[in-house]
Order: structure tokens, then sequence, then C-alpha cells
């Protein structure tokens, strides 16, 4: 006997049974909702929608939503009155579920809970830090439920390095709000565990207008990750539309931590996204309303979302990643545009089948020669931005046809601007000016390596090198010239360095030369002041019966004698080169020249004051002879102005102090001055303003206390004349 199976009725009956289970499981559930913020507050609302769009398919279960406009309004008067309020709007009401919107609301449930409830259990959710603790506080631990937002800033950064890969700046932006509090600790542990070679800065901006004058101009190689900036210090709320206006117009990309200003001016990044953020609650809460037990769980549902036309503005290589992204705010294609009109004609034209089949494999085909186009045109302008270099291209009428941003940079006029127009064109632009001469001169004698110096917009000083080259289109037949500008600002500065270097050999090499000649020299003193020695000693002792005089007589004669050779052991010192550096205290290397000096100090009535601060560190790593050296140069030059203007009170004060972990010394005079056209001047080679100067002097001290011994000198004028700041590294 065979038995007919209706599958169909079988089904149907299984359907029908799930569905009364679902009824019977949740039948007259209420759940109360209430958001710590007001209504159109985009953060809460997205994770209301999530959570409503997950239990209003269960049509039995009530939903009621309360707002406590926390965002606006945080007096303590003000939560007293929201009590009271509740006491009337939850009277006589039960409920089976008690949902509470990020960290006001759940932190005021638990205050009201053992007033306002019984037994409901509470599910908190888009908290960042959840306490056991303070649950137990509140005597409610075993009735809390917690779905807890956490922002992936390692995993951010990391795709941003990625997108970024000459990355030299990254900011992190938050604000000084309480939710920011909660933040902090995520924030500061992955800043104690950065080591990576580029700078990180965290900004707790005092207000949203200070972020947007700090970000108006455009950083290279900087970006942002923007976690919050939703109050200012003074507790003035910012606009969602206003945040967003910041983000947008923002010159360098930022990046977001969830989904809020997606589409509307971020960059994109690994967000949370607040609608399925809501909808994972809401499944929570259906598993709460099942009798589930209670359970914290962190919300992983983070996802990579970037933004097409932020990527293209700032020439990001989305591809770069290597993990799933989602792009959003895509251009709208031609089949995107018409699909509506094509659609119509495909299903008012069946007559017309084959016309229309054979329309859409033209169309078809002419998207993928256009696709194929696009994607050579972008990997080209991709690959041509790339470039350092700023290049450009001219027809034969002068033209600009097509350039990099580099050069657009390099002149600071769009590319929109320059296309079609000459440099000529722009008359007012100084560096669209001095490229004209430039090229001119080059078209007068290409072989020769003609060079253009341009100073950025960071004032960071460059030097390129011009090339053109010929170049014909053999499909368009149009010929032109493609002009190159090629960055030679390292090789410049390390020919620099190479001819300061060689100076200083040079001068080492003179100051051997002279401590040979010196010491040759001191050898040759020091045979007569012994004999001098002597003599003054035999007569001491053949004339015994004038005690008195002639031992005071003696003491002087061995006084001068001692004070000769000690000058003469400390000069041959000092005029001898260091081969290597060495450990040294500056306030004695001073005293030496100080001592050197005494008597040009003393016949030319100087009055020279070392002030040393308290507890000031003095030791530092460098080559102690040159430095000396250099200190002399400097002092030479006070006497020497002194003594220029015939100043009657001459005065040199020199101050020894530390500051943020160096050593500075400040020599200031009371000459009257160095002329303002001068003083940018006094440190270049050659260049002197006395009528017998060499103009090697400062130029050496430069030299010596920059290059080799990592410092820093600077010249600048007082009231009363010239001063002089040296700034070493300490020990």
């Amino acid at each position: 006997m065979l038995v007919r199976i209706d599958y169909n009725t079988i089904m149907k009956k299984i359907l029908l049974l799930f569905i009364f289970l679902q009824i019977s499981l949740f039948a007259n559930s209420s759940v109360l909702i209430l958001n710590s913020y007001h209504k159109g507050y985009e953060f809460s609302d997205n994770i209301v929608r999530g959570i409503e769009q997950t239990l209003y398919p269960h049509t039995n279960i009530d939903i009621n939503i309360l707002y406590m406009d926390s965002k606006r309004v945080t007096s303590k008067e003000y939560y007293e009155s929201l009590t009271s309020l509740y006491k009337v709007q939850l009277k006589n009401r039960k409920y089976d579920l008690i949902i509470a919107v990020d960290r006001f609301a759940y932190d005021f449930v638990l205050k009201i809970y053992n007033e306002f409830f019984t037994t409901e259990p509470i599910l908190t959710v888009g908290i960042e830090n959840f306490s056991q603790e303070k649950a137990k506080q509140y005597q409610v631990q075993d009735k809390v439920s917690a779905l807890l937002e956490k922002r992936d800033l390692t995993g951010n950064v990391k795709a941003i390095e990625k997108l970024i890969p000459r990355l030299k700046k990254l900011y992190i932006i938050n604000d000084i709000s309480p939710n920011a509090l909660h933040t902090e600790p995520l924030i500061q542990d992955f800043i104690n565990s950065f080591h990576n070679e580029y700078e990180l800065i965290y900004l707790k901006e005092d207000s949203l207008e200070a972020l947007i004058k700090r970000f108006k101009t455009y950083e290279e190689h900087s970006a942002a990750l923007f976690i919050r900036f939703y109050k200012n210090k003074s507790g003035e709320l910012n606009k969602n539309h206003t945040i967003a206006n910041f983000i947008k117009n923002a010159k360098i990309p930022i990046f977001i931590t969830d989904s809020i200003f997606i589409q509307k001016g971020a960059t994109g990044g690994k967000i949370v996204d607040l609608f399925r953020f809501g909808k994972s609650a809401g499944e929570m809460a259906l598993n709460i309303l099942d009798k589930q037990p209670a359970q914290i769980k962190v919300s992983d549902d983070l996802h990579y979302i970037y933004d097409a036309q932020k990527l293209e503005e700032f020439t990001l290589p989305v591809d770069a990643l290597s993990v799933e992204y989602e792009i959003v705010n895509k251009r709208e294609t031609f089949y995107d545009k018409h699909r509506g009109f094509i659609n119509f004609v495909f299903t008012i034209s069946p007559f017309l089948l084959l016309l229309i089949i054979g329309l859409f494999h033209n169309i078809y085909m002419r998207k993928r020669v256009e696709k194929d186009l696009r994607q050579r045109i972008e990997f080209d302008g991709v690959l041509l931005n790339a470039i350092e270099s700023p290049i450009f291209w001219q027809d034969t009428q002068g033209k600009i046809i097509d350039s990099n941003t580099k050069f657009c940079k390099l002149l600071g006029i769009s590319c929109h601007d320059l296309y079609k127009n000459t440099l000529n064109d722009f008359p007012a632009n100084k560096n669209a000016k001095r490229i004209v001469k430039v090229l001119e001169k080059y078209g007068n004698n290409p072989k020769e390596n003609i060079q253009f110096k341009y100073i950025d917009e960071l004032n960071h000083r460059k030097t390129y090198l011009i090339k053109q080259a010929c170049y014909v289109d053999e499909k368009t037949k149009a010929s032109g010239t493609v002009t190159i500008f090629t960055d030679i600002t390292r090789e410049k500065e390390i020919e620099k360095a190479y001819s300061r270097n060689q100076q200083f050999v040079i001068q080492q090499s003179k100051l051997a030369e002279i401590g040979e000649v010196f010491s040759s020299i001191a050898h040759q003193w020091k045979t007569p002041l012994v004999e001098i020695t002597t003599i003054a000693q035999e007569s001491f002792y053949q004339n015994s019966q004038a005690i008195s005089e002639d031992e005071s007589y003696v003491k002087d004669i061995m006084t001068q004698v001692n004070y000769m050779n000690t000058t003469i052991n400390d000069f041959q010192k000092f005029i001898m080169p260091s081969h290597q550096k060495v450990s040294f205290n500056v306030k004695e290397a001073i005293d030496s020249i100080m001592e050197i000096m005494a008597h040009n100090i003393k016949y030319n009535y100087l009055q020279v004051n070392i002030d040393v601060q308290e507890n000031t560190k003095l030791n530092i790593v460098g080559f102690r002879n040159e430095f000396m050296q250099s200190f002399l140069n400097i002092i030479n030059n006070a006497k020497d102005a002194l003594l220029k203007n015939d100043v009657k009170n001459r005065v040199i004060n020199i101050r020894l102090f530390n500051e943020k972990q160096k050593l500075l010394i400040i020599v200031e005079d009371n000459a009257g001055g160095i002329q303002e056209k001068f003083l940018h001047k006094i440190f270049k080679p050659y260049f002197s303003t006395k009528s017998n100067g060499h103009g090697i002097g400062l130029y050496m001290s430069k030299v010596i206390i920059e290059d080799k011994m990592n410092g820093k000198i600077r010249a600048y004028n007082t009231p009363k004349g010239a001063a002089l700041k040296i700034i070493l590294e300490l020990e």
C-alpha cells in the first residue's frame, strides 16, 4: 500500500507551529528603552532604530521610549525633575526588560532601580566600560546584561599606515566630556604601546573652532583619527552637522571609529556601524525576554568602510588594504544614471528585442572599454601623483594640457585652473614668473644644469633640477614638451655639509700647525725661565745678610716665572686641536679662556660677569679646545665692538642655565647691537663688518657648535647691544 506524503501541508504546519511558539514566547512582553539623549541625536537614534527593527516583527512586544536629553542638560536639579516625572509616567507600569542606551541612562537606571522597579532585567547598550562592582553597589549584578561598544584604535591605525605609507604625523582627536573619560584608558593604552617612527599627537582642544583652525591648511603625509568632539571646554554642545562640516573641510584625511560621519566628509575607517550595533542589542533583548541568563558581551561587529570621493581627494590607495572593505559614495556610472530608461525601453519594446540585445551588447562592450580605460587613467593618475617630482605638459603654444598635483602645489594653483592656460596667464604668481624665466634660460642652453629654488608651504627650502623633453602622440599627432622638476635638495645639503667638514678639517690642520710652532716656542721659553729661577735662588743664598729684601725680591720673581710657565702650558693645551669628543665642564672651559684673555680684558677696561644659575648642569660631550676657540671668537667680537664704538662702561655678561634638558649660554654686550641688515649674515663664511676682518671666526664657531657638537647658535639684538645664544645638549 502506497502512502502519499503532502510535503507542502507539512511545511505549512511547521511554519504555523514556529509562529505560535514565537507568539507564546514573547506574549504581551513590554520593553522600556531609556535613551540618554534627545530624539534626533544621530548616535543614539541609530542604535534605537536597530533595536526597533529587531523587536517590531514580534508584534506582541510593546516598546516605550523615554528621552533624557543628557547631552544638552546635565544639572542635578534636572535629574531630580526627571525622577519626579518618571514617577508619574511609570506609575502602575510593569516592564519585562529595561534597555538603557549609553552611560547616562544606565547610571540613572541604577540609581532609581530600587525605587521604580523590582525584578526587571536591565540591558545597557553603548557604554565602553562595564564595572561589576558598580552593579553590586546597587544590588542588581544578577539582573544586568551589557553590549559594550569597543573602538578598535589599533586596527584603524594599521589601516591608516597602509593607506598612507609615508605617514609623518597622526592626530588622535577627543573631547573633554564625561563620555571621553571612558574612552581615555583605551587611548592611553594605545599611546603607551605606540613605538612607530612617525609622530603621534593627542588633541583635546578647548573648542571645535580651534580644531577647524588647526586643520585648515594642508599637511603632507598627515592624518587624524576622530574619536569624538561633541562638547567644547565651556560645555557648549557641537551639533552633528557642524562637526561634519569640520571633517569635510579639513585639509588632511579624517578617519573615524563609528558610522555617524560616514558619507558626511569622513574618509572612513574600521568603524562600529551603530545601526547593526542596535540590531545586535535587539537580539540580546530577545534572549533576555526568553529568560536566558545575563551576559556581558563586547561587540566585535566592526567593518572597514571608506568614502570613494575622499579616497580620491587625498589619493589614498585603498587596494593596499589586505582586509575586506566597503566603498560608499561612489560616482554614478552611465548605466546607473539610465537604468530606468533602459528597463522601460526593454519592457515596452518586445518587438525590438534583437535590436535591444545588439544595443546592449554594444553598450556592454563600450562599458568594458571605458572601465579598462578609466582604470588605466586612474592608475596613471595615481602613479603620476605619487611621484614626488613636479611634472607638467605643454602643447606647442605653451598651454598646459596636464600636470600632477605636485606641480599644482608648487604654484599654489588648482589643476583645474591651470588646464588650457599658459604660465604667462598668471602674472601675479611669483613662482609661475620665475619658472618662465628658468625655462627661457634652459631653452638657451639645454645642456646646462638649470636649477629652480623654491620655498614650500611649510617654509622648507627646496632645490629642483629642470629637465625638458619633447613628445608626440602617435594617434592625435599632437606634440609639445614635458617638464620635470627633480628634487636635489638633499644632494645640495650633503654638498654643503661636505664643504663645512672641509672647513673644519682645514681649521683643525691650521690649529695643529700653530700648536706645533707654539710647542717649539714654549720649549725655548721654558729654558730661560728655569735659568731665571736658578739665578734668583743663588742671589737669595749669596745675600743672606739682607734676607728680608732679597726674600721679597726672589718671591716676586718666582711668582712671575710660575705665572708665565702656567700661562704657556694653558695656551699650549688650548692651541692643540681635539681628535675626539670628550666630556668636559663648560664653566671650567670658559674660565680657562678668561685666564688666557685676562691681560687683554684688563688693559681694555672690560668688565666680564659670569653668572651660573643655581643647580645648573654644566657637563657636555664635544671638542673642548674647539669649543674654547669658538667662545674666544665670540668674546673677541664683543670686545672689538665695544672698542670700535668707544663705549665708556664696557660690560660683557655671560649667563649659563638649563632649559628643557639643555645647557644655554647667553653672551651679551652693551656695544649698541648689530645692524639689522647684517644680523642674518654674520655666520656666513668670509662676511665681516670689520675693515681688516677675514669673516671666518663666527662661521667656524657655527660649524663647530652646530655640525660638530649638535648644538645651535643664534644672534639677536638687546636694548643695549648684541647677544649670542648657544644651546648645547647635556651629557
